[in-house]
């Protein structure tokens, strides 16, 4: 009796223990929420922000686990810092242009005319935002944020609904969506009227003739279903980019472990390297498909491109002497930029 009675209770210490270790194992897993603006089916959160969480997962034995609030379910494009800053989120999309305000040196590499493919201004970008880089000493830092991975889109041009784009004079005096900074002063060097506007707004607003065109890439044209209203768009220009941040605040970060914190870097800078590729692809199939929506691509002539060119090249002085005036490190940031470039 007493030999069975021993081995009763080493079974329910046994199991005890074992309880309290699965239910530890359960409380010990990490979770982050990662909000950001994009719709369903865009060809980032497919391409990079899932891929980004399930590695991370994987790497990690899913010690990490990630609760994802897409298409502005947390809040709009301008709040996602704030949001993340606050602890709503721990990770988010945010773009340099929607908080222009608060990241104004971190819109560099949507500056017009200083790359032509993707992965050539997302590399020289990551140089500067990476841990120790001039943007995160300058910039993400102070902000209490790092930048976990990122994205330089495709160089932008210029798509019009329902006016005809002849050559240059037909922008002129054409409402034209930009996404703030650079490219306004670019959409004012093309005597257009820039509109401030948040990607997600475009739609409604090109249907409704509340803006006559945009500057945006051919790889995000139909992320945001704009193929049919688009007429006219140009091709091989370079009318500024875009920058897809995404971010984590450093309350998040530092209670996370070596570990994970290692695996969330690796990912990152992995996802960095492959994102810029797929959007490049993408750039190249979308373009087909845009045109056979009726889309007519507009390759402008030889007088109109050495137009835009000489018109393009003085918009990186114009931004970085007015953020000198302001204090801020332009011209320092723009030099770095062009400098990892090369």
């Amino acid at each position: 009796m007493k030999h069975v009675k021993k081995h009763a209770l080493l079974a329910v210490s046994m199991a005890a223990l074992l309880g309290v270790s699965q239910s530890g194992s359960a409380a010990d897993a990490v979770k982050l929420r990662v909000a950001d603006s994009f719709p369903a089916g865009h060809y980032i959160p497919k391409a990079l922000t899932k891929p980004f969480m399930d590695e991370v997962a994987k790497r990690t034995n899913n010690a990490v686990k990630f609760e994802y609030y897409p298409a502005e379910q947390l809040g709009k494009a301008k709040d996602m810092l704030s949001l993340t800053q606050s602890g709503v989120t721990d990770i988010a999309y945010v773009a340099p242009s929607f908080v222009s305000d608060k990241m104004p040196l971190a819109a560099v590499a949507e500056l017009p005319g200083n790359f032509s493919e993707s992965c050539q201004g997302t590399a020289a970008y990551w140089e500067l935002v990476k841990k120790g880089g001039i943007l995160d000493e300058k910039e993400f830092k102070p902000l209490g944020v790092r930048v976990l991975f990122t994205l330089v889109l495709p160089p932008y041009q210029v798509f019009l609904g329902k006016s005809e784009f002849k050559d240059l004079k037909s922008l002129e005096g054409l409402k034209i969506r930009t996404s703030g900074g650079a490219k306004d002063i670019a959409a004012r060097k093309l005597k257009a009227v820039p509109v401030q506007m948040a990607t997600p707004e475009v739609r409604e607003a090109l249907s409704r003739g509340t803006i006559d065109g945009m500057l945006f890439p051919y790889s995000s044209i139909i992320s945001y279903d704009l193929q049919g209203l688009v007429k006219h768009s140009t091709v091989g220009e370079n009318f500024g980019s875009f920058v897809v941040n995404y971010v984590i605040s450093d309350k998040s970060w530092n209670s996370l472990s070596p570990e994970v914190q290692n695996a969330l870097m690796e990912v990152g800078h992995e996802m960095t390297a492959k994102g810029c590729k797929v959007s490049e692809e993408r750039e190249k199939e979308d373009m087909k498909t845009i045109e056979k929506a009726g889309d007519t691509l507009v390759t402008l002539s030889a007088d109109d491109k050495k137009e835009v060119h000489d018109l393009m090249s003085s918009v990186g002085q114009e931004w970085a002497a007015a953020l000198d005036k302001r204090g801020k490190a332009g011209t320092e940031v723009l030099d770095a930029y062009k400098g990892a470039l090369k």
